[in-house]
């Protein structure tokens, strides 16, 4: 599958790739040159989360990366509602509790 964007760069999509992988937690880390995104899933009432993707960015392109998703929330939140966090107080994978 091949897909031209705005920008007139043409994207290839593997057929498998283009399902995707349903993450529920990512996981963050960095270092001075890049930064590490972790996609995982957890399930109710498992410890473990199993990792499905990572990406690994510069700390440039993770800050156009934060900047792209503020964009598209932005539009998100005018043409359907606002996004609600609930504040319920959970416990991490880490067994740590604090307010979601």
């Amino acid at each position: 599958m091949s897909e031209n964007n705005k920008h007139g760069i043409e994207i290839q999509l593997d057929e498998q790739i283009a399902q995707g992988n349903y993450c529920n937690l990512a996981i963050i880390a960095h270092s001075t040159s890049e930064f590490v995104l972790d996609f995982a899933t957890m399930l109710p009432g498992l410890p473990k989360a199993r990792v499905k993707s990572r990406v690994v960015l510069t700390p440039e392109h993770a800050k156009r990366l934060l900047l792209s998703l503020q964009e598209n929330i932005t539009r998100y939140e005018n043409n359907v509602g606002k996004i609600n966090i609930p504040t319920k107080q959970i416990i991490d994978p880490f067994g740590h509790k604090g307010n979601a």
